[in-house]
């Protein structure tokens, strides 16, 4: 992958407010635009020290002792919920796992009297998964603790998005032969990004368009025509491809998407056969890949869909490695909103934890 070049010039599209370093100064993380290149950055930098606690022989540490974590998923998730909830283990706070199948909502209880039955039993963040689009949102205006949006139907899942850059930004490094506590978020200027698959159902995308664009990576949209969404206003993309074989050879990053079937994608294709011979990264298309091009997937993968299973399990593949840097990115995160204003940035936090830092 190209070397780590130097940052370009950028302003926060809003100003934010100057603090003292390690003070949170959000409440909620229900979006990417929820953070500026500042705060991603400062994510990132918390997790290189966070990723050194999880490789310990006891991953532990006491940042967020006597705080409760409720993992409140209404929706399927094997990743983002254990990965969530070892998070919030490893930081030493509790946690309370709410299931809608063996839950009061199988009665009729809505969803605003569950989570105010849930906050009433005196909760400092809820982490939420809901099937309907804004309704992390929702959540944050009924209760007081903060609210982690882990994905809301087709809207968006931040912390996803914030995962992989972080798995990108440790290729950078590693390319680059340098520590990645070391480097900042400069290697992503100019990144040629290509986002592959079901674009106009997943809120990965719109969560990772937005995290790119705001750290100056390029990213095109490649996808079949009934794939796409509606309206692109509001993604900061280069623009749309439907030819993935044009655009290989040019990419730094392929990206794929699952295809949503549960969600009817199957009804905006002939087959998934046609879509596998147009849009499928198999062996033959990943052999045209630049050699540092790196292959990402946010899971689950339909292999022999979207992706071949000799490419999933290729050298090149860091699908493995994002799972792996969701838990440490997900407890940075919990620790920036939940530590509370007196807790150490990430500098700080290091020599805290006897991390060695940049």
């Amino acid at each position: 992958m190209s070397a780590l070049r130097a940052p370009a010039p950028a302003a926060p599209a809003e100003p934010v407010p100057p603090a003292p370093e390690g003070r949170p100064t959000r409440r909620h993380l229900l979006s990417v635009a929820d953070l500026d290149p500042a705060g991603i950055g400062e994510v990132l930098a918390v997790t290189d020290h966070l990723a050194e606690v999880v490789r310990r022989s006891i991953p532990r540490v006491q940042a967020l002792r006597g705080r409760t974590v409720v993992s409140l998923f209404a929706e399927e998730s094997t990743r983002t919920r254990l990965s969530f909830e070892t998070a919030a283990r490893r930081m030493s706070a509790d946690v309370m796992t709410f299931s809608s199948a063996s839950s009061s909502v199988k009665k009729g209880e809505s969803l605003r009297d569950t989570v105010e039955t849930i906050a009433a039993m005196g909760v400092d963040a809820f982490v939420v998964r809901h099937p309907a689009a804004g309704a992390p949102a929702q959540v944050a205006r009924w209760v007081d603790a903060h609210v982690v949006n882990a994905g809301d139907g087709w809207h968006e899942h931040p912390t996803q998005a914030l995962l992989d850059c972080y798995t990108i930004r440790q290729v950078l490094a590693e390319a680059a032969g340098v520590p990645v506590a070391q480097t900042g978020t400069e290697g992503f200027a100019g990144l040629r990004v290509g986002i592959v698959g079901d674009v106009r159902h997943s809120r990965v995308a719109r969560s990772l368009v937005l995290a790119l664009s705001m750290l100056g990576a390029r990213t095109t949209l490649v996808a079949p025509g009934t794939l796409v969404p509606p309206s692109l206003e509001g993604w900061p993309v280069v623009g749309v491809s439907h030819d993935l074989d044009a655009l290989l050879p040019d990419l730094d990053v392929v990206y794929l998407l699952r295809l949503q079937l549960e969600r009817g994608t199957g009804a905006y294709l002939p087959s998934l056969r046609e879509y596998t011979a147009g849009f499928g990264l198999t062996a033959r298309r990943a052999a045209r890949l630049a050699p540092h091009a790196v292959v990402m997937h946010p899971g689950p993968m339909n292999r022999g869909v979207e992706i071949a299973d000799e490419v999933a399990d290729a050298t090149r593949s860091v699908v493995l490695r994002q799972v792996a840097n969701g838990v440490a990115v997900r407890m940075a995160v919990l620790y920036l909103l939940l530590a509370g204003p007196e807790a150490p940035g990430a500098d700080e936090l290091g020599r805290s934890l006897g991390v060695a830092g940049g």
